[in-house]
């Protein structure tokens, strides 16, 4: 359950600012969210067994 805390806290401030009518900055928070995760998801994991 303590990883839906980030997700949630998101998705309230994406509801407050469409709320206050800053649906501009909502949706670009809701897409640096959405890249953030798929960089997350994406990027090469460092092993320290490689040689370089």
């Amino acid at each position: 359950m303590r990883g839906f805390g980030p997700w949630l806290a998101v998705l309230a401030l994406v509801l407050l600012l469409s709320a206050l009518r800053l649906r501009t900055l909502a949706a670009l928070v809701s897409v640096a969210w959405l890249v953030w995760c798929a960089w997350t998801w994406v990027r090469p994991s460092r092993r320290r067994d490689q040689p370089r």
